[in-house]
């Protein structure tokens, strides 16, 4: 019952020249993007947070440092491959007006389970290997940290949106209907039963109504894992 909050990276030089930078070496946040992590990092502030883990790629490093800084208890920062970037192989390094001519590409907008990139990943492997890193991330800092656990994944749009698509009970084809922007913040709760999304494609709002609740009588306070008929109080309420 641990939480999941996904951070996609600030925008990069190659987002704002309309680039695929896939697992290309050296793409970092541009002067916005630069901005917008650090927003994200203050507004995720107000959560302590029992770690970050980050795509090993530059532009995530780099938002998930800000994430980091930005908390009164900097929390562990490790990275991971399971949450890197999908590999676009040959595609990627060239612009997207480019790609957008290729006859794949009306494959991956709609029907992405059946896409693999020439020379790279299929989209379903893509999401495999998030999916499961992610949840044996999360079990981990449950297992470690307690019910009501928070921590952060800084990723890339598409691993993002896949994870969504899978917590949602999404067949991968329909995906491309999620939309998750540049240091946008989406959540997860995964529970023995089912996953909850909490928020996606978020840019701003209060988070402190996930900052784990107190404690009782010297255990630690477990998180509701039905889903309330009706649809419940919400987060500073009761059922």
């Amino acid at each position: 019952m641990a939480t999941v909050i996904l951070v996609r990276h600030g925008r990069t030089t190659a987002n704002a020249s309309g680039t695929l930078a896939g697992r290309l070496p050296g793409v970092r946040l541009d002067e916005t993007g630069t901005a917008q992590a650090a927003r994200t990092g203050e507004r995720l502030a107000v959560v302590p947070l029992v770690g970050v883990v980050t795509s090993p790629l530059e532009r995530c490093r780099q938002t998930a440092r800000a994430v980091v800084t930005a908390q009164a208890s900097p929390p562990p920062l490790t990275s991971d491959r399971g949450i890197t970037e999908c590999d676009y192989g040959e595609w990627a390094g060239r612009p997207i007006k480019e790609l957008a001519k290729e006859k794949l590409w009306s494959l991956v907008q709609t029907q992405p389970s059946a896409a693999a990139f020439p020379g790279g990943e299929a989209m379903t492997a893509m999401q495999a290997r998030a999916v499961a890193a992610v949840r044996r991330l999360d079990a981990a800092f449950e297992a470690e940290h307690g019910a009501g656990a928070v921590w952060v994944a800084v990723s890339h749009g598409d691993v993002i949106k896949s994870l969504l698509a899978d917590a949602l009970g999404m067949h991968l084809d329909l995906f491309q209907r999620l939309h998750v922007d540049p240091a946008s913040v989406s959540i997860v709760r995964y529970t023995p039963t089912r996953p909850y999304v909490l928020a996606t494609n978020t840019h701003a709002g209060d988070l402190a109504w996930l900052a784990p609740p107190p404690a009782r009588r010297g255990r630690r306070s477990a998180r509701r894992t039905d889903a309330v008929v009706g649809g419940g109080a919400g987060p500073s309420g009761t059922a």
